[in-house]
């Protein structure tokens, strides 16, 4: 076991003799074991502990089990008790999910702060399989059926070359002390559920099951190596970036050998499920204001197009007040702006990031918000008032475009639909002496 373990972390690049390895021990059977091979091998390693605090005092006898357990391997040893239950609360999360976000973000603080090269966790090959199915539930395209990888950035799983039954084999022959967690015997969690009941009946069909699902896995991630870069290369053909936010051609898209390949790795990335890429798959032209949610993103049928934006962009409402001595802003948009003497023949900038107004016809402080339903100007050039609703749409502003635009007011009275037009009431004529210059950045 132990040769084939320092063999597994050479072979794979995992870390040096000379490495500062963070282990992630819980007091269980299997992490327990990862230490005794870490310093049987005589790699350089501490010991992290995570007290969720969800066992009352089962949490806190494996805290001091792995206490004890770091002061016999004489190792570094760092714990943190969580309050879990309130974490999973405040994020609307499932507290597995939770414990699982805490752990790893702990575990990097620990890294990055005391200079550990890696943190290692136990994970092996039974975790592998039931990782596989968990994902195959769920649904997680093809980049959650390679399993758990052996190195992702700065975590190694260095138990991945044996399974469960290996594990138990090299406690009982070395007499291994070691935590048993009674949730692990619950089947009200997924995992458990799949470890109890799903694989079993399934080794029972095919005794050979696990090991035919790592070959498979293998397989798999091999396929993925290959495809991978093409799938990159192509999905980035089919988006620009406008603004922070992403555009997808989605006629493009359609035209694709495999649209639904390319449709999941683009949506994906921005937290999209199975059925919204499907869902978004469907849209056409005439479903253009079409809206979908992730956790974070939110995808706009624009025409021909799909908008993907953070959910933060369409958030900020809060406008801003200009004073005479106002030289520039920069929320909630970049705005530079000048006073100059207007003199005859006078070259106004052209441009939409421009406007130039008469500075006497404005009453400061002007105001800069987003724009209303029932709000209206006098366009230059135009004869009577419009809408600034009718102005997007004569435009064929998208949705998000409307969104975020805002308008610069005087006393109330719009002077600016920022980056479209001016108001005729505030216009340069030739009695203007002074101008106010504005430019969007």
């Amino acid at each position: 076991m132990i040769h084939r373990f320092t063999e597994f972390v050479r072979n794979n690049g995992l870390f040096s003799k000379d490495s500062r390895v963070l282990l992630t021990v819980s007091g269980g059977i299997d992490s327990v074991v990862m230490a005794d091979l870490f310093s049987r091998s005589g790699f350089i390693f501490g010991i992290a502990h995570c007290n969720f605090g969800l066992r009352g005092r089962e949490s806190n006898a494996d805290e001091e089990f792995t206490r004890k357990l770091s002061e016999r391997f004489k190792v570094p040893f760092y714990t943190k008790r969580f309050d879990t239950n309130e974490y999973s609360a405040l994020h609307r999360i499932s507290v597995q999910m939770a414990a699982r976000e805490l752990r790893y973000q702990w575990f990097e603080e620990i890294r990055s702060s005391l200079k550990f090269d890696c943190i290692a966790t136990a994970h092996h090959l039974d975790d592998q399989a039931e990782t596989f199915l968990i994902n195959l539930i769920r649904g997680t395209g093809i980049s959650g059926l390679h399993g758990i990888l052996p190195i992702k950035g700065f975590v190694v799983r260095p138990l991945l070359f044996c399974y469960r039954e290996d594990i138990i084999s090299y406690a009982t022959e070395n007499g291994i002390r070691y935590r048993e967690d009674s949730s692990n015997l619950q089947d009200k969690y997924l995992r458990n559920k799949i470890r109890h009941k799903i694989i079993p009946q399934l080794v029972e069909i095919n005794p050979e099951f696990r090991k035919t699902l790592n070959s498979e896995i293998a397989i798999l991630r091999g396929w993925e190596k290959v495809g991978r870069k093409k799938i990159i290369r192509k999905s980035a053909m089919l988006t620009k970036k406008q603004k922070g936010t992403t555009v997808v051609d989605l006629t493009a898209l359609k035209k694709t050998s495999a649209p639904e390949l390319y449709a999941w790795e683009i949506l994906s990335s921005f937290g999209f499920n199975p059925d919204a890429v499907n869902g978004i798959l469907g849209l056409s032209a005439k479903n253009s204001g079409k809206t979908f949610l992730s956790h974070t993103h939110r995808v706009v049928m624009n025409r021909n197009s799909l908008l993907i934006m953070p959910l933060g962009i369409i958030k900020d409402d809060a406008g801003r007040l200009i004073s005479e001595k106002t030289k520039r802003i920069s929320k909630p948009l970049g705005i530079k702006i000048s006073t100059i003497d207007y003199r005859k023949n006078e070259i106004i900038p052209a441009g939409r990031e421009f406007a130039s107004l008469d500075y006497d016809k404005l009453k400061f402080p002007l105001e800069i918000r987003k724009w209303k339903p029932g709000d209206s100007f006098h366009p230059f050039g135009m004869k009577g008032k419009k809408k600034v609703s009718d102005l997007l749409i004569d435009e064929k502003v998208s949705l998000p475009g409307k969104e975020q635009t805002y308008i610069l007011c005087s006393s109330g009275k719009i002077a600016w639909v920022i980056g479209r037009r001016i108001d005729q009431r505030f216009s340069i004529t030739s009695k203007t002496i002074k101008i106010l210059r504005l430019k969007t950045i």
